[in-house]
C-alpha cells in the first residue's frame, strides 16, 4: 500500500504539531506517494516505527491512500486474440497478478494492511498464488475473478 500526506499532513509536518511525534515524523517524510508501507517501515524499523505509527497517522487524517495514478500504477495493455496468455511465464504472470493483488488489498483500507504487506513482500509467483485463499477471502468471489485470471490464465 502506498500513502501519501493529506493537506493537513503537510501542515502538521510544517508547523511541527503535536500530533506528529519526533519519531513519527521521520517515518512521515517517507511517505510521498512512492514508496510502500513496508519500504517505510524497513527504512524506520531502527527507529521502532511499527504499522500502527502508521494507522495512527492515518486515523489522525495525515496520510491517506494514494490514487492509482499518484503511485504510479500502469493500466495494463489489452492482449491479442493469438492465444499467447497460454505461454505466460510465471515472471509475466506474477508481475500482473501483483498489480492486481496490491489493487484489491489497498482497497481493503487499513483493515487489509497486514494482507497488503504480505503481498507487497511476496518474492514470486508460487507466493502470490500461496496468499490467494487469503486475498479471495477478504475481497470476495466478484472482485477475486480478476487476479485468478491473472494468476491462472
Amino acid at each position: 500500500m502506498i500513502y501519501v500526506k493529506t493537506q493537513a499532513g503537510q501542515q502538521a509536518l510544517k508547523e511541527r504539531h503535536v500530533s506528529l511525534p519526533p519519531r513519527q515524523r521521520s517515518a512521515f517524510i517517507l511517505f510521498d506517494g512512492k514508496r510502500t508501507v513496508a519500504q517505510v517501515l524497513e527504512a524506520t524499523a531502527s527507529m521502532g516505527i511499527t504499522a500502527q505509527d502508521v494507522q495512527a497517522m492515518a486515523d489522525q487524517g495525515l496520510l491517506e491512500v494514494a490514487s492509482a495514478s499518484a503511485a504510479g500504477t500502469a493500466v495494463a495493455a489489452p492482449t491479442s486474440d493469438f492465444g499467447a496468455e497460454a505461454f505466460r511465464s510465471s515472471g509475466d504472470r506474477y508481475q500482473d497478478a501483483y498489480r492486481i493483488a496490491t489493487e484489491l488489498t489497498s482497497g481493503l483500507g487499513l483493515r487489509g494492511l497486514p494482507l497488503t504487506l504480505a503481498v507487497e513482500s511476496a518474492g514470486g509467483y508460487r507466493e502470490l498464488l500461496a496468499l490467494a485463499p487469503k486475498i479471495r477471502a477478504a475481497v470476495g468471489e466478484v472482485k477475486f475473478a480478476r487476479l485468478e485470471q491473472a494468476l491462472n490464465g
